[in-house]
């Protein structure tokens, strides 16, 4: 992993800031920072120091993964520990991450501060770690490729044995344990199998319902390998599509093939999201498509950047994420078809190699 480079553009980015040092929480962002995958433990990391705090459970642990870090032994309350970490980093400002800490553990912070009578003011930061993270290396280009490459293994597994009778849940339940087999770590988000009426909610959770002929399947799902992710959706049909079925599935087609044609280095999320909203708008089905075209994707299932209509995130070079367009019409069910891709050489390349 590449933390020297990483750390190095996050100090950059504290020095933009004024900042003395960043305190940094969210499992994600410490792992991508340190090498550290435990899951408790939090980084210090200043314009010349680096300190891992965890506890017991975890000390041998950050030796092999974070050689670069000073460890420092959690124990007892955050009014005794806090306040050793910070007198021994000599710093007056302290950035934390704003989307991650909850309200009960600033007081808490606060509250230290308070008692022991040091000099510190915490700081809210957001997205800064995010955006540097928003920017894949070749490391992690190669992680995300592998996990999208079982990703599209296993659904090829799934298309063999689907049948009508099988239950959502079964389908769920076989595709995971084709993950797992295929060596993906734990699945980085609940995958959806939504079979008719049931494919009209976009994030629908697997039921017992039998899965019939002639109807709409959504499955969603990923992968995982060393962290990142992948994040695919496909939409089947077992036995004959009627037409609505087919007009709906060319149209969602259009729009993510649109998209995919249109995007270049520099494109905004907003821009984006257009090329793909407009095809179905003009199709009339303008209203049936409520969510964003896309995510980022990485060591998170979704992170920047964004693919809505208001995102002023611009896609560039080393970007992955998702364009999964869909039409959900209530009672009737729904289409998505989504790929992970990534913008290379300026334009998009699709990283699943699945049919559509």
């Amino acid at each position: 992993m590449k933390i020297d480079k990483r750390i190095a553009g996050l100090r950059h980015i504290l020095n933009e800031k004024n900042a003395d040092a960043i305190l940094i929480s969210r499992p994600e962002n410490r792992y991508y920072l340190s090498g550290f995958n435990g899951s408790a433990g939090y980084l210090f990391i200043t314009r010349n120091s680096l300190v891992l705090a965890t506890d017991f459970r975890y000390v041998e642990q950050v030796k092999e993964q974070a050689p670069a870090y000073t460890l420092f032994r959690i124990s007892g309350s955050t009014d005794k520990w806090f306040p050793e970490i910070i007198d021994g980093l000599k710093i007056k400002q302290l950035g934390f991450e704003s989307s991650d800490m909850s309200f009960e553990r600033y007081q808490t912070l606060s509250s230290a501060i308070d008692r022991a009578g040091i000099e510190l003011k915490l700081t809210p930061l957001t997205d800064v770690v995010e955006t540097i993270r928003a920017v894949k290396d070749s490391e992690e280009i190669a992680c995300i490729e592998h996990a999208t490459q079982i990703s599209d293994n296993s659904f090829k597994h799934i298309e063999q044995i689907i049948h009508a009778g099988m239950t959502e849940l079964e389908v769920a339940w076989e595709l995971e344990k084709s993950l797992r087999e295929a060596g993906s770590q734990s699945i980085p988000f609940e995958i959806i199998v939504g079979s008719g009426p049931n494919a009209a909610l976009p994030h629908a959770q697997p039921s017992g319902r039998v899965i019939q002929e002639n109807e709409p399947i959504v499955i969603d799902f990923g992968a995982k390998v060393e962290g990142y992710c992948s994040d695919i959706t496909r939409t089947l049909c077992i036995g004959k599509p009627d037409d609505t079925f087919n007009n709906i599935y060319r149209i969602v087609l259009e729009a993510q093939l649109n998209a995919i044609s249109k995007i270049v280095d520099g494109t905004t999320g907003a821009e984006a999201d257009r090329f793909a909203r407009s095809v179905i708008e003009d199709a009339g089905y303008g209203e049936a498509f409520g969510h964003s075209l896309g995510h980022g994707i990485g060591l998170a299932a979704h992170e920047k950047p964004n693919l809505h209509r208001i995102s002023d995130d611009i896609l560039t070079e080393n970007m992955s994420f998702t364009i999964e367009p869909g039409i959900y019409v209530p009672g009737w069910g729904g289409v998505r078809i989504e790929d992970t891709v990534m913008i290379k050489n300026g334009k998009i390349s699709v990283i699943s190699k699945l049919k559509k």
